[in-house]
């Protein structure tokens, strides 16, 4: 597919998508919502790739909303404005929900529904002189679409100051909170990236997708009997796979595995 807001690259099992509207600070539209879902699907669905990256062209990573696209739902009805949020919230349920582990690669200012698309990542690594601000309230608005992530990531505490006062906060705040995993020095990030995604692709893919889908099942849910059976279940299936079987073989056998060829 050819894309119009953003670029999408395999090299050596990794799949870099970046966003690519530097002109309006990474500021999303429709067509740009509908691109970045699209994106995911097609290199989540790739065999060869084993890890994604997302990242961004320009001083920002992104603004948020673009302001034409905002003065466009101004008109909108009740209707109109349900299925463009709905739009939104699929996009960033396809980034979360990608079987592949996403790495946020963050190398200026977030904001808004950009630290949606941080927050729906599996990993967040920032520069250090990156600025964050959930401005939705200076709007009238809130930050509806995005909570569901952006809570996750920071925690209900940290949300309840800054999805209220819409102060902005430093990469440093957002690594206090939890709200990304590693600030860096601009000149760092793409050596720290690289590290990170290298320890990725060098681990069995089928239990890499499965360690993910263990956190998101396991991370909520009540600490009962179907919780421990299933747990038990999951690991008798890695332990029973082809990929599990091979790793505790070339493991025993001080070899590499399979799956680094």
């Amino acid at each position: 597919m050819t894309y119009q807001t953003l670029s999408l690259q395999v090299d050596n099992h990794v799949a870099a998508i970046r966003l690519n509207r530097p002109d309006v600070r990474n500021a999303f539209n429709e067509a740009m919502i509908a691109e970045i879902a699209q994106a995911f699907r097609e290199a989540g669905s790739d065999e060869a790739v084993r890890a994604i990256v997302l990242a961004a062209e320009g001083s920002a990573f992104c603004a948020g909303a673009d302001l034409n696209w905002m003065k466009k739902m101004a008109g909108y009805t009740h209707e109109e404005n349900r299925a463009d949020a709905a739009q939104l919230a699929e996009m960033l349920r396809t980034i979360y929900a990608c079987p592949k582990p996403v790495v946020a690669k963050v190398q200026g200012d977030c904001y808004a529904g950009g630290m949606g698309l941080v927050a729906a990542c599996d990993i967040a690594v920032v520069a250090e002189h990156a600025n964050f601000c959930l401005s939705e309230v200076k709007l009238g608005l809130i930050p509806a679409t995005i909570s569901p992530y952006v809570i996750k990531a920071m925690g209900e505490n940290a949300a309840r100051r800054y999805f209220l006062t819409a102060e902005r906060f430093s990469a440093q705040e957002a690594h206090r909170i939890g709200f990304v995993h590693e600030v860096v020095a601009a000149d760092a990030l793409d050596a720290s990236v690289d590290g990170i995604v290298k320890a990725l692709v060098s681990n069995s893919p089928n239990a890499v997708r499965e360690a993910k889908r263990l956190v998101h099942d396991v991370a909520d849910a009540p600490l009962n009997d179907a919780l421990i059976a299933d747990t038990a279940q999951r690991i008798a299936d890695i332990r029973s796979s082809e990929e599990g079987r091979e790793g505790v073989r070339s493991f025993l056998e001080k070899r590499k595995p399979a799956w680094l060829g």
